[in-house]
């Protein structure tokens, strides 16, 4: 997740209907989907102490991030050698996803795996998952051993189906060079400030600050300032969509605005904001944590800082994400599986201090207070726990997203509707297709 393509790949296909082919046909959960598993040995914590197993877990690594992960699996494996082998199958997001339903259900899918906290619902509700309600009982975890957003973000329908690992956020990505010719040692926090600030960049020779892109992630940006403006996405029952509101007018005319104030050129093609701050030649990005690694590694010479992202509304909101653990049906078909697989959670969870130095935010307030991973550029970013929102876990959420909510956010950035009315016509999607979601995930 280290380039702009990976991430916007994992959360382009949020859209992707899992295993399209077994979704249709009428099917309520779709004919690929596992058929429901027995209930699942209860764990009742302590070292996994059955016979040896082996565990497939998939997980979607593939960037900078993969060695981090390769080298905590590496010590698992040596510690616990003789009881419990996992072995590690990486797939990029994109493929990971639609192939699990249907490889769990022919017995050659993941025991565990990683998957993000937008996806849990949708697998929930196709009886992918096994519920881990014991193993939090029997580790006696709870909210408070973790940032309480990410902990709420692993839950559907009253149950638990993931253990969070990470949280990552947008981010506010600025230029040393150029704040410092306006007297500013970092970016802004506030609207009034931050706004002053653009305008005294352009006067001092920044043609164009802060672009403002069409696309990703333009989208990410928009839940964020809605939030922000008091705003909300959906209703609790999932049934409407919620951004078309005048919070969400609201968020939406601010990043048009910073056009019209010229900040921003038009019609920023894809990435190019996010490659012109490499290139020295935009003051502020708002873009994920998951690039912090790239600047690291090439753009050497950038002096750069991360801030959390500037309130521009009445209270600090930031979108965020999370990579959970969860445990698969097809491990539930095996007590000595589970058994090992929820240790194995457990275990990898706590030792997430490794996982802080991919750009990640451990979701553990244990990991997270780690005196060695204090000064990595995101910790900072966990000063206020409460700015983190999460996308709520609705089955197929993720098509809503692609298929509504950003085109709205696009059209109004690239002057095609003005905010108002292009948030109107994505509702209206938006609308239609959680209706086709109710019934389509409908247990």
């Amino acid at each position: 997740m280290t380039t702009p393509l990976s991430r916007r790949s994992f959360l382009g296909l949020a859209g992707l209907t899992v295993a399209a082919s077994a979704c249709g046909g009428g099917t309520k959960l779709g004919s690929g989907s596992p058929a429901p598993a027995a209930p699942a040995p209860t764990f009742s914590g302590g070292e996994y102490s059955g016979p040896k197993v082996t565990l497939d877990y998939w997980n979607g690594f593939t960037g900078g991030d993969g060695p981090h992960m390769r080298t905590m699996l590496a010590a698992f494996n040596k510690e616990f050698a003789g009881r419990i082998e996992v072995r590690n199958i990486t797939r990029r997001w994109e493929d990971l996803y639609p192939a699990m339903p249907t490889a769990i259900a022919a017995g050659k899918g993941p025991d565990v795996a990683v998957i993000h906290n937008d996806w849990i619902g949708t697998f929930a509700a196709r009886q992918v998952l096994i519920a881990l309600d014991d193993v939090v009982g029997a580790l006696e975890l709870s909210e408070s051993d973790f940032i309480p957003a990410v902990w709420g973000a692993g839950v559907y329908g009253d149950k638990r189906y993931g253990i969070p690992l990470d949280v990552h956020s947008l981010g506010d990505y600025w230029n040393a060079g150029h704040l410092d010719k306006i007297g500013l040692k970092e970016a802004p926090s506030d609207r009034s400030s931050y706004e002053a600030a653009l305008a005294e960049l352009k006067k001092a020779g920044v043609a164009n600050p802060f672009w403002m892109p069409s696309k990703w992630p333009a989208h990410l940006m928009f839940v964020s300032l809605l939030w922000q403006h008091g705003g909300e996405l959906y209703s609790e029952d999932g049934a409407k969509a919620l951004w078309g509101s005048e919070q969400g007018a609201e968020a939406l005319t601010w990043m048009v605005e910073q056009i019209d104030r010229g900040y921003s050129p038009a019609k920023v093609a894809i990435d190019t904001q996010y490659a012109a701050f490499k290139n020295d030649k935009v003051s502020f990005t708002w873009d994920g944590i998951w690039q912090i690694n790239d600047l690291k590694t090439n753009a050497p010479n950038l002096k750069w800082g991360l801030s959390p992202v500037p309130t521009i509304g009445e209270s600090a909101a930031v979108w965020s994400a999370s990579h959970n653990f969860v445990l698969t049906s097809q491990a539930g078909k095996d007590p000595n599986k589970v058994q090992a697989a929820k240790f194995f959670v457990d275990h990898m969870s706590r030792q997430s201090t490794e996982w802080a130095k991919a750009g990640m935010i451990p979701a553990r307030n244990s990991a997270r207070q780690d005196a060695a991973i204090a000064d990595l550029p995101q910790i900072r970013l966990a000063a206020d726990l409460d700015a983190f929102h999460f996308l709520p876990a609705l089955p197929g959420v993720g098509d809503v997203q692609s298929k509504a909510l950003e085109l709205a956010v696009a059209k109004a950035v690239l002057k095609e509707a003005g905010p108002a009315e292009a948030l109107k016509d994505g509702v209206a999607t938006a609308d239609k297709l959680l209706a086709e979601n109710k019934r389509k995930y409908t247990r």
